[in-house]
């Protein structure tokens, strides 16, 4: 094992979970995803933060208010019509679909509710509104390369935690 600790310009491999106010599980990476700590990244800054100093085996536990993780619920993105005017392949919880405004900027929905002849979709992150607790556990620490300093990201690296 390795004495290497999170510091800046380390390549950072972690697993984690994702767990809500009642400590249900939310989400679950137990693959490594990596990032470049100290760089440009999709972590979130305050659970980036905690990892500093840690070494392979250290776990960490960060809450997150809303405003900190996935931002708060914002109802205009939100929208109810009948059943009927939803074509059959959305006519079910959970499906998605992708709108464009005016403007062409698009969004992903999320089939959020079905009763009464009315279908709900709903644009927000799937946890926005809500207080989750970060687990993370750090599975390898590495120097980054300084193509990996610059892109900030490793070139197998998935999007995390955003």
């Amino acid at each position: 094992m390795s004495d290497a600790m999170v510091g800046k310009h380390k390549v950072v491999s972690i697993v984690y979970q994702i767990r809500d106010e009642a400590g249900d599980i939310m989400e679950q990476i137990d693959y490594p995803v990596s990032y470049v700590h100290g760089g440009p990244s999709d972590l979130i800054e305050k659970v980036e933060n905690s990892l500093e100093g840690a070494t392979v085996g250290d776990s960490v536990e960060v809450v997150l208010e809303p405003d900190e993780a996935f931002g708060p619920h914002d109802p205009s993105l939100t929208f109810t019509d009948d059943l009927e005017n939803v074509p059959e392949q959305f006519r079910h919880v959970g499906a998605e679909v992708e709108m464009q405004n005016d403007q062409g900027d698009s969004r992903t929905f999320t089939v959020a509710r079905i009763e009464d002849g009315k279908l709900t979709v709903d644009g927000n992150h799937p946890m926005a509104g809500r207080q989750v607790t970060f687990i993370v556990t750090v599975v390898e620490i590495r120097d980054a390369t300084e193509a990996e300093i610059k892109q900030g990201v490793t070139p197998m690296t998935q999007p995390v935690l955003h």
